[in-house]
């Protein structure tokens, strides 16, 4: 996978989607962006580390903490890491306790998640928001903390950043692999406020494109999980980014329909599918479909560009992507890619 990372000129809010092959697809502009963008860390500012979900020991997040430090930055570990109640990190009122402080924090610049899990519905209903909507600041995280992107999204229009947790970092940040410090490094740089530019090889499903939208998105089974609720995920106009672990792909196929007909899928500007590891059909059960021809299945009847085996998800190539900010998805014959944009108004 080729990657740069770059600082690119300011780019006009209209972009037009291009047809390619037998897709013949409209001309979209991209309307002004009504997503607040919490400001981007500068060196000195200080960061939260809590654990909302799953339980993390103290030990494990070390390596985040000097890591992070050694950005610039200084870290605030909350109460919630090295707590556990079974799977999680702390109780219910353990962790709402933890969360809301730092949700109401004026010296927080950004909030990172230690790890995912289960565990966020549970309290998401019980925190309040309203010092947070006025003086945002950066939620980072994925999987479980797809609850979090998606209510924020959906309620207070506010950007987070989907990513990396405190227990992706390596112990021995000398001894990580190349695409560990590749993602690691693109949380910090997202932080900053650089642009982004992310790529995926062709893919023979792949349906060419060019828009320019909002990007949301995060876990398959969280998103399904939220439909019909204060959190459910408004994905018309905009660029869906979808990943999974551990499902089998009846579920997948499942899940994907409880997306179409909640008509998720229907008014897309685009479909990103991005990392999926699933468990292995049982002898005799097989279902008879992988999940490319699951999704192409899905999205036949619709007219935007999709892309399969992006970066992103549970695994190693797992980059941060800015949730509720403008990108161009450009689907092309060679690569895919995804970049970001920030509008001066």
């Amino acid at each position: 996978m080729n990657r740069k990372y770059f600082l690119s000129s300011l780019l006009t809010a209209g972009a037009a989607l291009t047809s390619v092959g037998s897709w013949a697809t409209p001309v979209l502009t991209a309307k002004k962006s009504s997503v607040k963008v919490p400001p981007f860390l500068k060196p000195g500012d200080t960061i939260g580390i809590c654990s909302p979900s799953g339980f993390i020991s103290l030990a494990d997040i070390g390596p985040s903490v000097q890591l992070i430090e050694s950005w610039g930055y200084r870290v605030r570990v909350g109460s919630s890491p090295g707590q556990q109640d079974f799977i999680y990190g702390g109780t219910d009122l353990q962790r709402i306790k933890d969360l809301q402080q730092m949700l109401d924090d004026p010296e927080l610049k950004a909030i990172m998640c230690a790890r995912g899990g289960y565990g966020l519905v549970r309290i998401i209903d019980q925190l309040d928001f309203s010092r947070f909507k006025n003086n945002p600041k950066w939620i980072i995280g994925f999987s479980d903390i797809t609850v979090l992107h998606c209510h924020i999204n959906r309620n207070f229009n506010i950007a987070t950043l989907h990513s990396k947790m405190c227990n992706s970092f390596p112990k021995d940040w000398t001894k990580a692999e190349p695409i560990q410090i590749e993602t690691i490094l693109s949380i910090r740089q997202a932080l900053a406020g650089e642009e982004s530019a992310f790529s995926a090889p062709v893919h023979p499903f792949n349906r060419p494109g060019t828009v320019t939208a909002e990007l949301i998105g995060g876990n398959l089974s969280i998103i399904e999980t939220l439909a019909g609720t204060a959190s459910d995920l408004k994905t018309k106009g905009k660029i869906l980014f979808i990943e999974d672990v551990d499902e089998s792909l009846y579920r997948i196929d499942r899940m994907l329909w409880n997306l179409k007909r909640t008509g998720k899928l229907e008014d897309l500007a685009g479909l990103i599918i991005g990392g999926f590891k699933l468990k292995p059909d049982l002898p005799g059960e097989e279902f008879g479909q992988d999940l490319y021809a699951i999704v192409n299945n899905q999205v036949k009847d619709f007219n935007y560009p999709v892309c399969y085996d992006f970066p992103v998800g549970h695994q190693k190539n797992n980059f941060a992507l800015k949730c509720g900010m403008l990108h161009k998805l450009e689907v092309g014959t060679q690569q895919t890619l995804l970049k970001s944009i920030r509008i001066t108004l």
